[in-house]
């Protein structure tokens, strides 16, 4: 009893001196916000019913929003049959089973409204990709959904579903130390193994290498990091092109340490070649095995910048306002960094972590190095494990998810499974910047194409009451699909301008559409017209091979 008694004093000086922590950690950063912004949060849904573990915007403006399988019984019910009976509550194989429970939804961004929709398969920390015609790729998972591959293609008649592919994968992804290509570029290839992946491997940290930061360079190449360190990989031929320096510090940055990662905007004034990594946060060293017994370790503040381009790889370093760890990092249309969801100590993993991150940072990487981040506006509901974020095409973010237990667990915890859905309201999409929106942005196709091939140039229109800024600019943005604080194939490309009118307020741009598939792989990107840093609402344009 007395070890007992000792344990719950230190648990509960520890849980007061957190508190205490957060107190003033929490006035330091309001002192630390810049005065006259007027971003502000939108609660959309208080149910979506189901957990936002996986999220993804698709080109008819919907979100895919879906959580895994055996988390137990949603919060929405299927009311119909299942193999020729109704399913039961008390049946513990028909909590669990998808035919009963959604495990997914899809959200309507304009109506502001759901549908749910059916999976076979646990796609639990699954991962996910966009085609070229925009269906969704999604494969992995748990247990019997770690070799499958699935697909949602958007439908306008609202009865589109998931569907699952005949074919599996080669190996379970979960976990694993190999890659493997969809389609195979060989019928008789199987998984690669990715030594890689064996050597960051940090078995005492819970892994500390899992979901790989992955990005793709504009010289076809892909840059791979792992716990601490980076490889640049030529995929093509099994081969690592170039080892990066490992990135200062101690702690690790990935999955369950779990920082976060992008790649800046890239530029048609170098013809989009120089290409630089950003990846902030994470957890500190211990941190996994601290919280198995009830101790959060703050997470890690700092920033690293790379050019992983050219011969000079040096990580320059730098500090958020505060720690922070399972956040996610998001493009804005202004070139700006969005860091939103999280915690301050602790690492991924149910009941790993405490202390939310309430409080976004946006990070302008154009500013000298000290005065980038400013700290805005605060959420009250608390974004921690299994949250995740998106940007929308009207400039607002998608704010969804939460969960840290492997139910759904409503009370008596301290960060209850949240399903309430809100939006982050930047402070450009505020009114009183209308005069300098751009606005009913179209896309002009030759002829009867259905995308603009690489390489060419395509028109664009658009509205502007009084005379467009000199720095107008025009950008593309690959929406990703986001999970575990990685933001996959996300990607903003500043469009190079030939021409541009005005005919009474009605402006025509000719703008150059990317060269090639390794800067702007192909699909659907959003293309949004930045006047004096006021952006527009974006509109979809597709880019296909000539």
């Amino acid at each position: 009893m007395g070890d007992k008694n000792h344990l719950l004093y230190v648990v509960t000086i520890h849980a007061i001196l957190a508190l205490l922590h957060f107190i003033v950690s929490d006035a330091v950063e309001t002192l630390a916000r810049a005065g006259g912004r007027q971003e502000r949060w939108q609660l959309l849904q208080n149910n979506t019913g189901v957990v936002a573990m996986h999220m993804a915007l698709t080109h008819e403006n919907t979100v895919i929003i879906f959580d895994q399988n055996e988390a137990g019984p949603s919060q929405y019910r299927l009311h119909q049959r299942y193999n020729g009976r109704r399913c039961s509550t008390r049946s513990r194989a028909d909590l669990k089973d998808g035919a009963c429970y959604a495990h997914s939804v899809e959200y309507y961004i304009h109506g502001n409204n759901l549908r749910p929709l059916r999976f076979v398969s646990d796609p639990w920390c699954s991962s996910g990709s966009f085609l070229s015609n925009g269906t969704l790729l999604q494969v992995g998972g748990h247990g019997r959904g770690s070799q499958r591959i699935r697909y949602f293609r958007t439908c306008r008649d609202h009865l589109c579903n998931w569907q699952q592919s005949k074919r599996s994968l080669s190996g379970n992804r979960w976990n694993a130390y190999s890659y493997e290509f969809i389609p195979k570029l060989h019928t008789k290839d199987r998984s690669f193994n990715l030594p890689f992946l064996h050597d960051t491997h940090d078995e005492d940290g819970g892994g500390n290498n899992l979901y790989p930061f992955l990005h793709l360079s504009s010289d076809g190449n892909l840059f791979i990091f792992a716990n601490r360190d980076s490889i640049l990989f030529n995929y093509q031929r099994n081969r690592v092109v170039k080892t990066f320096p490992r990135i200062p510090g101690g702690g690790s940055r990935n999955y369950p340490s779990s920082g976060s990662s992008v790649i800046l905007p890239l530029d048609h004034q170098d013809r989009f070649q120089k290409v630089e990594v950003m990846v902030c946060g994470g957890a500190a060293s211990g941190a996994y095995e601290a919280a198995a017994r009830g101790r959060f370790l703050l997470a890690l503040s700092s920033c690293g910048r790379m050019v992983i381009t050219g011969n000079n790889h040096i990580w320059k370093m730098e500090n958020m306002p505060r720690p922070r760890t399972m956040h996610d990092m998001l493009i804005l249309p202004t070139s700006h960094i969005l860091i939103i969801n999280g915690a301050r100590r602790g690492c991924a993993g149910w009941q790993n972590a405490a202390t939310p991150s309430l409080r976004p940072y946006l990070y302008n990487p154009k500013k000298s190095r000290g005065q980038r981040f400013t700290v805005l506006k605060a959420t009250r509901i608390a974004r921690m494990y299994y949250s995740s974020a998106l940007l929308l095409p009207d400039g607002r973010v998608l704010v969804a998810g939460g969960n840290p237990y492997n139910t759904y667990t409503f009370s008596n915890v301290a960060y209850p499974t949240e399903l309430r859905l809100q939006a982050f309201v930047p402070d450009y999409m505020d009114r009183q910047f209308n005069d300098l929106r751009p606005g009913n942005v179209t896309v002009e196709y030759e002829g009867h194409s259905s995308g603009v091939a690489y390489g060419t140039a395509f028109t664009i229109h658009f509205w502007l009451g009084r005379r467009p800024s000199k720095d107008v600019e025009y950008s593309v943005y690959a929406p990703p699909f986001t999970t575990h604080s990685i933001l996959m194939n996300q990607r903003l490309l500043k469009l190079s301008r030939h021409t541009t009118r005005d005919g009474g307020g009605l402006m025509s741009a000719v703008l150059e559409a990317p060269p090639s598939p390794n800067v702007a792989p192909p699909g659907y990107y959003l293309l949004t017209v930045v006047n004096n840093g006021i952006p527009s609402l974006s509109q979809w344009v597709r880019f296909i091979p000539a």
